[in-house]
């Protein structure tokens, strides 16, 4: 797996706005690039995966970590 060449925090985000934020930072990114997402409750758990499989990323790894937030990493697909 390759390693992110960014992280986002939107552990202080709420719905729609986690996803928000993430979609401007793929945005930013080349195709192919690996994003590093930490996110914190169960609607952005649950939407932010959904979102970014729905745009064609690929969900590359979703782990939880000892604080109680969740390690989110997508690869940006090409268009």
């Amino acid at each position: 797996m390759s390693e992110p060449v960014a992280t986002l925090d939107i552990t202080r985000e709420v719905c729609p706005m986690t996803y928000v934020r993430t979609k401007l930072r793929l945005e930013t990114l080349e195709a192919g690039a690996v994003l590093e997402i930490i996110l914190r409750g169960s609607e952005p758990l649950k939407n932010v995966p959904r979102s970014a499989r729905e745009e064609g990323h690929e969900v590359v790894s979703l782990e939880a970590r000892e604080d109680g937030t969740h390690r989110l990493v997508l690869r940006k697909q090409g268009r």
